[in-house]
C-alpha cells in the first residue's frame, strides 16, 4: 500500500465520520479523496470511478434534501423551525464542542416549535424534525459509501488484508439486504 493510499483511506474514513457528526463537509472529503486516488492511479478506469463517485454523491445530496425535506413539510414543520435549529446547533457546537451541535439543534427546534405549536404539540414536531435529520444523514452517508465500491472494485487496487475485505462485504451487505427503517451494526473483537 502506497503512502497517497493510506492518505486516500484516512481521509475517506474521516468524511464518513463527517457525515455522520457534521462537523465536516464528509461528501466532499470522500469525493475529494477519491480525486486525488484517481490523479495518483490515473488512467480510463480510475477516471472512470471519479464520474460514477461525482454522480453518486451529487445524487445523494439532492436526494437528502429532497426526502427529509417532503416528510416535514407532511408532517407539519416550517423551514423556520430548522433555520432556528441550526442557529442552536451553531451555537451549541461553541459551547459544547462536537456533541453540542446536536443538543443546540434539538433545543433549537423544540424552542422554535414550543413558541409556534404551544408545549403540548411541540415534541412530537420535534421528533419529526430529528428523524427527517436522521434520514437525511443515513442518505448522505449510503450515497458515500456507494460511490467508494467502485473504487475498491477497480483493477490496480490491493486489497491483501482479508479482514478488511471481510469487513467491507458485511457492511456493504447489510446495507444492501436491510430495510430502510432497521439498524445496522457491526462488531469486531479480538480473540
Amino acid at each position: 500500500m502506497t503512502p497517497t493510499e493510506v492518505v486516500v483511506g484516512i481521509a475517506i474514513l474521516v468524511g464518513l465520520v463527517g457525515i455522520v457528526v457534521p462537523v465536516l463537509p464528509g461528501s466532499l472529503l470522500v469525493l475529494g479523496a477519491i480525486l486525488v486516488w484517481a490523479v495518483d492511479l490515473g488512467g480510463a478506469g480510475a477516471w472512470t470511478v471519479l464520474g460514477i463517485a461525482t454522480a453518486l454523491i451529487a445524487l445523494g445530496t439532492v436526494v437528502k434534501y429532497a426526502v427529509p425535506g417532503r416528510r416535514l413539510k407532511a408532517s407539519g414543520v416550517p423551514n423556520s423551525t430548522l433555520a432556528l435549529g441550526a442557529l442552536g446547533g451553531l451555537v451549541g457546537f461553541f459551547v459544547v464542542p462536537v456533541i453540542g451541535l446536536v443538543l443546540g439543534f434539538v433545543a433549537g427546534v423544540y424552542a422554535a416549535q414550543r413558541r409556534r405549536l404551544g408545549p403540548g404539540a411541540a415534541w412530537p414536531s420535534t421528533k419529526a424534525a430529528l428523524r427527517a435529520v436522521g434520514l437525511s444523514i443515513a442518505i448522505e452517508l449510503v450515497a458515500a459509501v456507494l460511490a467508494i465500491v467502485p473504487a475498491l472494485e477497480t483493477p490496480g487496487v490491493d486489497l491483501r488484508d482479508q479482514g478488511r475485505q471481510v469487513l467491507w462485504n458485511l457492511l456493504v451487505n447489510a446495507i444492501k439486504f436491510t430495510s430502510p427503517s432497521s439498524v445496522v451494526q457491526i462488531r469486531l473483537t479480538r480473540e
